[in-house]
């Protein structure tokens, strides 16, 4: 094999990367050292590796602002619709090489460093993810940014700035450990903190109903304050704004208080309130109901829905007067879309607005409302739906829970209406869930307070208006749309793979990188040798990487010829990790039954945080680092099979593990992942995809043509029907499959854990009597399809037809497309691949 080209000489060569011209270099150099004297304070003699990336940080932001300022400015003057995407969590992950990739300043920021003496991987390691999510939702939110700036949207992302985002996962005797990700210690070069545009947030408190109106009095007022980071466009010259916002306890707090025990206590006091912003729910797929988690929903919505109507209410740029007052134009002006129901309090705090400070009639606002807003749902888990008990919410929002009872009041008489004497009905669409504790379904409200509700893969939306909003479609049938996810081709190609961006451009150009649906043209290169000897050269390549990186980071020598095989997302029963593992012991019992067969090696990893109070995603991990333990250390098995589970899985470890993947999992049963797009990651890298025919796997295997994805298991109607019949009997699957039987038997019996033969006795248990996701039922279609894996693996070039076959069929995946179907579809606005002016060029 030849010698891989060092990155320093492969990225010279790329062209997607940016030219590096000889003025760009020198200058970059020059703002390279003025930063790291003027706003570092260091010479080259006491500076750090930490202190050159923030230098270079700096550097590279210079190349942002001019552009901020100007996209910003642009904006005011053509006063375009504006998106406003609520979400509580954006998973940006790192920002440097993601910026330096979308202002083409690559090549000429590596050129500068190189010339300098540095290394440009090693300054590009000190940043810190901004883990600011858990999960899909959270990193789709992140790359709905990159694609809405990359359109030309007039679009703000607004979120929260957590103090501490998603936890560190240390992994310690085989156990998950937490660690709390103190990602702000050394100061954040991207974001800017803006207190001239500080918010009050009120809390708690009581209302007075009088005949001028509603007022909420002796409320508590937290302050939110908020810091700005810039969203560049794909060589646009548009820089957007993701807005987060951080509390802070106004400079009286618990002073005009006279029965506070006094100053100090008063002021120490003060980080009860400030604890609003402090630390993400680490919570993916599930509801826990608590108080903080509510106050956090609700801080977003009421100090972004300020910042919204004030920009409404201005219209030029750079003029405070209040120039719009009529609130019958909001719709035209401004969309809001809720990531999931959890920023569902923008309803509600939208109506108290208009009803209450604005003192419109309740049916006029109802129609501004419900033509502004848009709610896309996440999830068809019953236990991951937000269910807050009335208590709580009287307690903490007492004017948003009568403001709710009257939207509830009057969608039931309209219900009420349309299906006379239908009581049952009535009480199934209710906002208000009732039971010994009356609690607000939140789902309902966001359906029935916005005028588009979507689901995120086409199968996922059809299961959402045929089962739990079944009476809602009934009802509002023209509501309802689907909007399959998609990634961002910026940072989960050209960022994380150069080497295949570059192959790819080489055959059919550049503009793949905006407009995906390019990448068919490689079909006509599907029976050319030396293409796929490109493709096959360039995985061969990141597996030799990553295989480095293990090395030097977790100590664990890997076979690079053996075959890849990740299942990297969150750790949750629905997922099937168990699924997986019963794989591995099948492999490794069957290698030890017959050690001289030919079998193919594979590193089996698997990778992905449990939330902290989720005892039994707890107990799989404990299971594969076991499993993990047993087969390494087998001199039988040798390299044949490894199993690693990676630690502290993130945004920057997918993108080293993703582009030298060979075989991706995504074995959920069928009808419970709602999307997934890490399963699209990995497709767009050149992985195989072995899964089962949900969430988005349904339309991957459709575009790249299902011969060409391993796909196995039940249906949605097979696991209905079982579901129905009652006729799931993990015991029957038991003792009928002699190898489920035995894997199942070593991890009772203590194969995996000698020392404490029990330990694995409740995942047992689970498998064998209480298993909601149906392991057993799709055990030997897994097994089988792993089979024919293997089969296809020892045909390099077979194989790797179906690789080109599945990037051929990426284009649909791209966040560019869901995003322009959603401002067609949803926002009404249309997206655009025109650049702005750069700002030395004249604005037209």
């Amino acid at each position: 094999m030849s010698k891989p080209l060092s990155d320093h000489d492969r990225k010279k060569q790329i062209s997607v990367r940016g030219l590096a011209g000889p003025e760009n270099v020198a200058e970059l150099k020059v703002a390279f050292n003025r930063h790291l004297h003027f706003t570092l304070v260091k010479d080259r003699n006491v500076a750090t590796k930490r202190d050159y990336y923030f230098a270079l940080a700096n550097t590279v932001r210079d190349h942002l602002v001019g552009r901020w300022i100007r996209t910003q400015q642009y904006y005011y003057e053509k006063d375009p619709k504006r998106v406003y995407y609520i979400s509580l969590e954006f998973y940006m992950g790192r920002t440097l090489q993601n910026t330096m990739v979308n202002l083409a300043l690559e090549n000429a920021c590596d050129e500068a460093i190189y010339q300098l003496g540095l290394d440009m991987e090693e300054l590009e390691d000190m940043e810190e993810d901004a883990g600011l999510g858990n999960g899909g939702l959270g990193r789709l939110a992140a790359c709905f940014l990159d694609s809405m700036a990359s359109l030309g949207l007039a679009a703000y992302g607004y979120g929260i700035r957590y103090e501490f985002g998603i936890f560190n996962q240390k992994i310690v005797n085989g156990w998950q450990v937490e660690e709390a990700d103190d990602w702000l210690r050394y100061g954040n070069p991207w974001e800017k903190a803006r207190p001239e545009y500080m918010r009050p947030v009120k809390f708690y408190g009581r209302t007075e109903h009088s005949p001028s109106g509603v007022k909420w009095v002796d409320a508590q007022v937290v302050l939110a304050l908020p810091y700005d980071t810039p969203i560049p466009g794909y060589r646009n010259n548009i820089v957007n704004t993701m807005r987060l916002w951080s509390a802070k306890a106004p400079c009286d707090f618990n002073l005009k208080d006279f029965n506070v025990g006094g100053y100090i206590q008063a002021v120490l006091d003060r980080n009860l309130c400030e604890n609003i912003s402090r630390v993400l729910y680490p919570n993916d797929n599930f509801f826990e109901g608590k108080e903080l988690r509510l106050k956090q929903e609700y801080f977003v919505v009421a100090a972004t829905l300020q910042d919204i109507i004030r920009r409404f209410k201005v219209s030029k740029f750079g003029s405070r007067e209040i120039a719009r007052t009529d609130f019958n134009e909001l719709p035209n002006k401004v969309a809001i879309q809720l990531n999931d129901t959890h920023p569902a309090m923008a309803i509600p705090e939208l109506m108290r607005v208009l009803v209450d400070e604005e003192k419109l009639d309740w049916d006029v606002a109802w129609n501004i409302c419900t033509r502004t807003c848009a709610y896309t749902n996440h999830t068809v888990l019953p236990e991951a739906l937000e269910r807050w008990p009335i208590d709580l919410f009287h307690h903490l929002l007492p004017r948003h829970l009568e403001i709710i009872f009257e939207i509830n009041r009057r969608f039931l008489e309209f219900v009420a209406s349309k299906y006379p004497g239908d009581s049952d009905r009535l009480a199934r669409m209710s906002l208000i869930e009732e039971g010994p504790c009356k609690k607000v379904n939140m789902a309902h409200l966001c359906i029935v307070g916005s005028h588009a509700v979507n689901g995120v893969a086409r199968i996922h939306s059809e299961i959402l208006i045929a089962t739990l909003f079944k009476d809602f479609y009934e009802l509002e049938p023209h509501k309802f749309q689907n909007k399959t996810n998609g990634i961002t081709p910026r940072r989960w190609l050209v960022m994380c793979n150069p080497g295949l961006a570059e192959v790819i451009a080489e055959r059919i150009g550049e503009d793949f990188v905006r407009d995906l649906d390019q990448l068919k043209k490689l079909l006509k290169f599907i029976n050319d040798d030396a293409f796929i000897r490109d493709i096959a050269k360039i995985k061969q390549e990141n597996k030799l990487k990553f295989a480095v990186h293990l090395e030097e980071h977790y100590k664990v020598k890997i076979n690079p010829q053996s075959m890849f095989d990740f299942q990297v997302k969150r750790i949750h029963e629905y997922k099937r990790q168990l699924l997986n593992c019963l794989h591995m012991i099948t492999y490794y019992n069957r290698i030890k039954k017959e050690p001289n067969k030919h079998w193919t090696p594979r590193t089996i990893m698997v990778g992905g945080k449990a939330a902290p109070g989720y005892h039994t995603a707890k107990m799989i991990i404990r299971l594969i680092t076991a499993i993990g333990e047993v087969v390494n250390n087998d001199p039988v098995i040798g390299d044949r099979l490894k199993v690693l589970f990676l630690e502290n899985y993130r945004v920057t470890l997918a993108e080293k593990a993703i582009p030298s993947a060979d075989l991706s999992e995504q074995i959920s049963t069928a009808g419970t992942e709602a999307s997934g797009t890490g399963n699209m990651k990995f497709m767009l890298n050149g992985a195989l995809t072995i899964g089962t025919m949900d969430g988005a796997n349904v339309e991957m295997a459709e575009e790249a043509g299902e011969e060409n994805l391993f796909i196995f298991g039940m249906r949605v109607e097979d696991v209905d029907a079982m579901d129905q019949d009652g006729s799931y009997h993990a015991t029957e699957y038991y003792n009928r499959i002699p190898e489920l039987k035995q894997a199942m038997d070593q991890i009772a019996g203590g194969f995996f854990s000698p020392k404490q033969p029990d330990l694995f006795k409740e995942l047992v248990d689970l498998l064998m009597h209480h298993d909601r996701f149906k392991v057993f039922a799709d055990y030997e279609s897994y097994i089988k399809c792993q089979e024919k894996v293997n089969e296809l693996y020892k045909k390099p070039k077979e194989w790797t037809k179906k690789v080109i076959h599945n990037i051929a069929g990426c284009g649909k995946f791209s966040s560019d497309r869901t995003i322009s179907q959603y401002a067609r579809e949803i926002w009404g606005v249309e997206p655009s691949l025109e650049k702005i002016p750069a700002p030395d060029e004249q604005l037209k």
